[in-house]
């Protein structure tokens, strides 16, 4: 079941039936959408996505996917699920364009890393994000992720992948100095 998660300007929750239109106003965003999976898609294929997340993610519980809220406002969304285009888990965020800007992308992303690596006990966290997307891959190497390959998509654009390793040392006492 997905928890749920705060920070100090955002509250992740797990999704209910009432948030299907600020759902629909993120994904059919373009500005949102054209960075999201296969980019765009239309409406129909957006509220079948959003009955998944009920039917199939969280009946299933399949993986962890989280409403973005601030302020009691839908202003993201956010997941973390094992893919095999990585070999591991990957997240997944998506802010409104209104809150770009602000730091809200860091703290979500940093939220969900850290879920991955302290509930989930992974020892990598990956993303993958669109070459062009340079906000996107400017915020992941602020965050310490790490450029380890490219994907060549049938399109011809590339898909960059990044990971995120846990330090050997964190949650750990310093090594001895000798």
């Amino acid at each position: 079941m997905t928890p749920t998660l705060r920070t100090e300007r955002l509250l992740l929750d797990p999704y209910i039936p009432e948030d299907e239109e600020g759902f629909m106003a993120l994904f059919q965003d373009v500005r949102v959408s054209r960075w999201m999976g296969d980019g765009p898609a239309p409406e129909a294929e957006d509220r079948a996505l959003f009955g998944r997340i009920f039917t199939k993610v969280y009946a299933q519980n399949l993986f962890d996917v989280w409403a973005v809220r601030r302020d009691g406002l839908l202003i993201g969304h956010a997941e973390i699920k094992p893919t095999d285009v990585v070999g591991g888990h990957e997240i997944v965020y998506a802010l409104a364009p209104a809150v770009w800007g602000s730091g809200l992308g860091t703290e979500l992303a940093e939220a969900v890393v850290a879920y991955g690596f302290g509930t989930l006990g992974l020892t990598e966290v990956h993303a993958t994000v669109a070459a062009a997307n340079s906000a996107s891959l400017t915020l992941l190497g602020r965050i310490g992720f790490e450029h380890v390959r490219d994907i060549s998509e049938d399109d011809g654009s590339t898909t960059r992948v990044l990971t995120r390793t846990l330090a050997a040392t964190e949650g750990s006492s310093p090594a001895p100095h000798g």
